[in-house]
């Protein structure tokens, strides 16, 4: 599939599917029944070596906070906790966006600006066992050099991004990791360079279905960077033949590329992003 990517020259691209136009077109003619998804770490903050240190794109606040008004709902649905990501994104009390939606940890958490509270259920039982074995798990199969452990909360991650060879230490890490979560009844969600391990049942896919639907969406669009970012992709592609028009956007990167052989429109990361924001602010002004 062909990519199109956003620059100053060209603020609103053209997708390259007629899917992807169709959700377009639905979006610009009726913005006030259309819905925008989009994925935090990759898609609207630059990926960085530690995920404690990511930010939000410089302009990605102010792009959505022009855009926002003039939508039925954005809704940020992040494998993230809920508050990480507002704080990692500077989302909270922003002008604008004061009808904004985090929907956190895969939908299992929502934060709304309109309250500024986050709901959430109680945690898995299994989360708390495996983040007690893993040290000495990732000790014993010899893997804990270059690797490290990410507390999120509802869920633990490990990175392999500081390794001597990361894709290798991922790959070596996925079968083992697996047979730990699925011990705990966990499901292991592999990233870049990242391999988390959390509660099965929800992903972005039924987060953002259960989301376009609550808000009675006739678009949606929906921008994502990594793996768990295709059941959402997924969840376009149902609404679409239920008749809800959609445009599927892959914040573009090296590092995966199934996304990117999946959308509509490729952009240029988080950058990009930001343009395609603005661009659809502009066009509906």
């Amino acid at each position: 599939m062909g990519t199109h990517t956003t620059d100053s020259t060209d603020p609103l691209p053209t997708p390259v599917t007629q899917a992807g136009r169709d959700g377009l077109n639905a979006l610009l003619a009726r913005p006030r029944s259309a819905v925008v998804g989009l994925d935090f770490d990759g898609t609207l903050a630059p990926i960085v070596a530690d995920p404690d240190q990511a930010r939000a794109h410089a302009q990605a606040v102010p792009a959505l906070a022009a855009l926002a008004p003039k939508v039925a709902a954005v809704a940020v649905v992040t494998g993230r906790p809920a508050g990480v990501a507002v704080r990692y994104g500077g989302f909270a009390g922003v002008p604008g966006l004061e009808h904004l939606v985090v929907l956190g940890h895969y939908g299992a958490e929502r934060w709304d600006a309109v309250t500024g509270t986050v709901n959430a259920p109680a945690p898995h039982p299994g989360v708390t066992a495996v983040r007690a074995e893993l040290p000495g798990f990732l000790d014993r199969i010899g893997a804990w050099r270059g690797t490290w452990i990410e507390e999120k909360g509802r869920a633990v991650a490990v990175h392999t991004r500081r390794a001597d060879d990361p894709q290798a230490a991922f790959e070596a890490l996925r079968e083992p990791l697996t047979d730990l979560a699925a011990r705990n009844g966990l499901i292991v969600e592999p990233g870049r360079m990242v391999l988390e391990l959390r509660p099965p049942g929800m992903d972005k896919g039924v987060a953002l279905l259960e989301y376009v639907r609550e808000a009675g969406a006739e678009a949606v669009l929906y921008a994502g960077d990594d793996l768990g970012d295709l059941p959402a992709f997924a969840a376009v592609d149902k609404l679409r033949s239920d008749g809800v028009p959609g445009l599927l956007v892959c914040s573009g990167s090296t590092e995966v590329t199934e996304l990117a052989e999946r959308a509509d429109l490729v952009v240029n990361g988080p950058e990009g992003v930001v343009s395609l924001l603005r661009g659809l602010a502009a066009a509906l002004a």
